[in-house]
């Protein structure tokens, strides 16, 4: 902006008279060009030889309104640039923020909204609303016209509403109502000084309208922001000085019935202490009825003020904290909900009950849908607290879940621990009397006590039996179980299995029982057959109760895969991107797989050894409800195997030379699961909200990349599986993070040294650096753990090539 020009010497605008001057610049707007200029600049400097705007007359603050709203309205080229701003911010407070919303609300102003926000914004860091606020609290604006002043309230408490509307949110961050209130409570208390100064000068003013903006800036709901700058002044200026106090006393007094509530509450919660509040408000309750019920009454009776644990339950129920807070973090907050739970009372429940419910509800659809179980636990843990507290009487939710120590500590904190009385000490020869009576009374263990009750059991159940019991029961001891023999052949299965005769019940259980060992013996007959078994195994459901059904199922599929790897693989892979499929099918195929590339990769160990303690390595597959802690601890055991330590007395054991029979099918297993993780179906969008199978998805690579050790494919694998990483390392959910953490170790692990640094060295650089950035800043401490570990492989990588002659 252009700077203002310097007015004219007052001589020659005082002669003419500050009205003339007026209607001369009013006029001078239609012309525009050097005469608007000069005429402006003639209005200033008589107003400022006049005292500023508190001088205008009334038929001068009419005329000023019209030049400002000429102004408002003209062209922004017949406006001269920086004068016309200057006019708005040296006239009448009241009178240029009505013009200035006016024109931001017009359609016909000549104004630019941009151009609105900007004068406004210089209106409130030049303390024109102070200015503003002084100005009505004058004797001679008081007399004036009520529905003004209403006007101007109305106007000063929704600027920011004003503004936002208008510039579509895209406002100067002053009028942010963070930002704006707090400058509010700025200018009231400069207000209030200037007041002050007035009484002790004996001048007289009112302060009725400062009141009435606190009062409707409270019950919009601002009351945290104008007074936490309000309340710790008033404070430290009500300690001692009595007119201080007075001015407090009729500010809050001066509030209107209608917003008594919402002031009055807000010096309650932000006052810091009783004495403090009792300074502020004085005889407030004694003489305003409306103020005595909202302090007696409705705030001890009807409400409560600890606002814990709806803070608590919004974070809870937040989707973006669980997904970016610590497990540790949630098992807090979670802990914290449950014992302010086991605080609350029934008033207090029935106050909130629909607060509660929303919080549940949308907190435990968050939790559910985490990857980690320990995070779906607690969310099933708190949501069932929460429902059992505001639902005593009706049905109760309940969740299926393992137990474990974490979910029993979490239900304990909703007992509360009785408090114990303390006994007086008692004389010697009395203390073993009364100890005794305390006690609850246990029977004695002799003979009598324990032949007595059988025969009193039996004499009352003599009593209850009918002419029906009088029956002699038929001897069924020697009567034996008729064993349904299961099929014998593969096809008979396959014809069992797909029959759909009810008949035909316990032929289908001894089918499934018997599936797997039958496959394992007749692999030729298998491999006929493989993809049509694998296929009617993956659809399989349960008909029975039979007991470890979905073991039984998965040990068949895994044992067909192993006797056909190739042509069962290439089905189970593609039938994972397939349409048609529930999330546990998909999740079934995984673990199949894995188990299948285990049993296949598992080296045979011969020989004797002087160290009875070695073991055969495995890869456990990994239960649900575990979050990759067993693939961790194979990962850890694997990198300890891989540092050097020198060692005297232990013999190494002996390995057999015999093929790796997941060397030439590890391709079939892993590269089409890898390949269209970025296309979403229409039931199925791993990159949305099926973050859960994405999560198991990157764990089976991991697990198959490391499986994968000495093959022929490995070096491929690990390329392709650093892409994959590559494209999801700033995934949201901690599981899926974790998971391409392990495939970094699984692929330092398996590829080979030289492989690596000749293949992927630019690629591993840029893994460092973000390997670097996890370790740091990532909020799972998991992922930071696993971060810090493959560090750790990357430099021992580094020394190791180090140590390679040139």
């Amino acid at each position: 902006m252009a700077a203002a020009p310097a007015p004219p010497g007052p001589g020659a605008a005082l002669d003419l008279g500050l009205e003339s001057l007026l209607r001369e610049a009013v006029a001078a707007v239609d012309r525009a060009g050097e005469e608007l200029v000069a005429a402006l600049g003639a209005v200033r400097a008589a107003l400022a030889a006049a005292g500023g705007p508190t001088a205008l007359g009334e038929r001068e603050r009419a005329l000023f309104g019209a030049l400002l709203r000429r102004l408002a309205r003209a062209p922004g080229a017949a406006r001269p640039e920086g004068l016309w701003q200057c006019c708005f911010l040296e006239g009448p407070p009241g009178l240029v923020l009505c013009v200035l919303l006016e024109a931001l609300g017009s359609a016909g102003s000549g104004l630019d909204p941009r151009e609105v926000a900007v004068v406004l914004e210089q209106f409130l860091q030049q303390g024109r609303l102070s200015a503003l606020l002084w100005e009505v609290c004058q004797p001679q604006a008081q007399a004036g016209c009520l529905e003004l002043q209403g006007t101007l309230l109305s106007k000063i408490v929704c600027l920011p509403e004003h503004v936002s509307n208008k510039l579509l949110g895209k406002n100067p961050p002053v009028f942010f109502p963070q930002n704006y209130f707090p400058l509010l409570g700025d200018a009231v208390l400069q207000v209030l000084e200037k007041i002050s100064d007035s009484l002790r000068g004996g001048l007289d003013c009112s302060i009725s309208f400062v009141s009435h903006v606190l009062g409707k800036v409270c019950v919009h709901g601002w009351q945290k922001e104008i007074l936490g700058v309000l309340v710790p002044r008033l404070t430290d200026l009500t300690k001692s000085d009595c007119i201080w106090q007075r001015i407090c006393w009729q500010l809050v007094e001066c509030v209107p019935d209608r917003w008594m509530e919402a002031v009055v509450l807000g010096f309650v919660q932000r006052a810091p202490g009783a004495d403090v509040l009792s300074r502020l408000l004085g005889n407030l309750v004694v003489k305003n009825k409306k103020a005595e019920f909202v302090v007696a009454q409705k705030m001890l009776l009807l409400q409560y003020g600890h606002t814990v644990l709806q803070d608590l339950l919004q974070t809870w129920s937040s989707s973006s904290a669980v997904k970016h807070s610590p497990a540790e973090q949630q098992l807090y907050i979670s802990k914290a909900i449950l014992i302010c739970l086991s605080h609350l009372k029934e008033p207090e429940i029935a106050s909130c009950r629909q607060e509660l419910l929303t919080s549940m509800m949308e907190g435990v659809k968050c939790h559910l849908g985490s990857s980690l179980p320990q995070l779906r636990r607690l969310g099933m843990v708190v949501a069932e607290s929460i429902c059992s507290s505001i639902n005593t009487e009706g049905p109760v939710l309940k969740f299926e879940y393992e137990e474990d120590d974490e979910t029993r500590e979490l239900k304990s904190l909703l007992v509360q621990t009785p408090s114990f009385c303390v006994v007086p000490s008692l004389p010697d020869n009395d203390r073993s009397e009364k100890a005794g009576a305390a006690l609850p009374l246990v029977p004695e263990r002799n003979e009598n006590s324990c032949t007595a009750a059988p025969v009193k059991a039996d004499e009352e159940s003599d009593a209850e039996l009918d002419s029906d019991d009088d029956l002699i029961p038929y001897d069924m001891s020697e009567d034996k179980e008729l064993k349904l023999k299961a099929p014998m052949y593969i096809r008979d299965c396959i014809e069992v299995l797909t029959g759909s005769r009810p008949e035909d019940v316990d032929k289908w259980e001894a089918t499934v029982k018997a599936l797997e060992s039958l496959v394992r013996r007749n692999p030729a007959a298998t491999r006929e057959v493989s993809v049509e078994l694998a296929k009617i195994l993956l659809h399989l459901e349960e008909k029975t109760c039979i007991e470890g059904f979905v073991e039984l199922r998965q040990r068949a599929q895994v044992a067909v895969l192993v006797t056909d790897p190739i042509p069962v693989a290439k089905y189970l892979t593609s039938q994972f991107y397939s349409l048609n499929y529930s999330l546990r099918q998909r999740m079934d195929i995984l673990d199949v797989l894995v188990l299948a590339a285990q049993e296949l990769s598992c080296p045979k160990f011969h020989g004797k050894t002087k160290h009875s303690g070695v073991q055969k390595p495995c890869i456990q597959l990994l239960p649900e409800s575990d979050s990759s802690k067993g693939w961790r601890r194979i990962v850890d055991e694997r990198i300890k195997s891989k540092t050097r330590r020198f060692d005297t007395g232990q013999s190494r054991v002996e390995l057999a030379s015999c093929p790796n029979e997941f060397n030439s099918v590890a391709g079939y297993f892993f590269f089409p699961l890898i390949q269209h993780f970025d296309r979403p179906l229409t039931t199925f969008d791993l990159l949305g909200e099926d973050h859960l199978v994405l999560g198991r998805l990157v764990h089976t690579l991991a697990v198959l990349m490391y499986l994968a050790v000495n093959t022929v494919a490995v070096t491929a694998m690990g390329k392709a599986l650093l892409e994959f990483v590559w494209a999801l390392r700033f995934h949201t959910d901690s599981y899926v993070r974790q998971g391409l953490l392990s495939c970094i170790s699984s692929l330092l692990l398996s590829v080979p040294t030289e492989r690596i640094l000749a293949d992927m060295t630019e690629e591993l650089l840029e893994t460092q650096s973000w390997l670097g950035d996890v370790m740091e800043k990532d909020p799972d401490g998991d992922c930071r753990r696993l971060a810090l570990q493959n560090l750790l492989l990357m430099e021992n990588l580094k020394k190791k090539l180090e140590a390679v002659p040139s």
